[in-house]
């Protein structure tokens, strides 16, 4: 929050060269905010690509100060790898796909931070900054920790049945966040949910994403127990 509008372009100008010596099924484009063209906005925002201004939080935190200026998305070119710049941490890193390949997500997740952490060392001598006890730093302190949020989108009509409420309950006995597929403050629609790892701190990576697997799978049998139950 406490960025100055150089360096924040610093860190801008840093990732633009440090994306162009990511290779093979990584490399990509940077699409910067700054003086984007509308057919460009319009395919980011199709793809659900793109972040926006406008949000309470962190305009009252003065992370949206000097908007759009520095901010910027990187895809690969099958838009299965992101990189957000700028936006609430000097660096989002997305790693994403259809279907139920998450072991493929996450080892193209494992492969882009360490392309993209050896390419910003190449270019300024400096590394990821990380704490070995706190893990990484984030401008969000629920993100303290690994600063992995594993997530899949399912539909749950069963338990869109017994209410949000209900299934919030279930996901915290699984240590599971249920949110709407439109993100954090998108709020719900239908019965689509985006279920994720609560927890950040405290646990490894691999630890996380399984929870999130064996959490997402039990929630599956449960729903399709309640959809038999409300004759759904």
């Amino acid at each position: 929050p406490g960025i100055t509008k150089e360096q924040r372009l610093g860190v801008e100008n840093l990732m633009k060269k440090a994306f162009a010596n990511l290779e093979g099924d990584l490399a990509g484009t940077y699409f910067p905010l700054t003086g984007m063209n509308e057919a460009v906005r319009q395919q980011l925002v199709d793809d659900h690509f793109l972040f926006v201004s406008g949000d309470p939080n962190l305009k009252v935190a003065g992370m949206e100060r000097d908007w759009p200026e520095g901010r910027g998305i990187f895809h690969n070119k099958e838009k299965t790898f992101l990189t957000w710049v700028n936006e609430e941490d000097q660096l989002r890193i997305i790693s994403m796909g259809k279907g139920g390949d998450v072991k493929g997500v996450f080892d193209r997740l494992a492969r882009g931070i360490k392309a993209v952490g050896d390419s910003v060392k190449t270019e300024s001598g400096k590394d990821f900054m990380m704490s070995e006890k706190y893990g990484y730093i984030h401008s969000c302190p629920t993100n303290l920790g690994t600063g992995m949020r594993a997530s899949v989108h399912i539909d749950l009509p069963g338990w869109t049945k017994l209410g949000l409420p209900v299934l919030q309950a279930r996901c915290e006995e699984l240590h599971l966040q249920p949110r709407g597929t439109r993100g954090e403050s998108g709020g719900q629609t239908g019965v689509t949910y985006d279920i994720s790892n609560k927890h950040r701190l405290g646990y490894s990576e691999v630890e996380l994403v399984q929870k999130m697997i064996d959490g997402v799978n039990m929630l599956y049998k449960e729903d399709v127990a309640l959809c038999q139950a409300h004759g759904i």
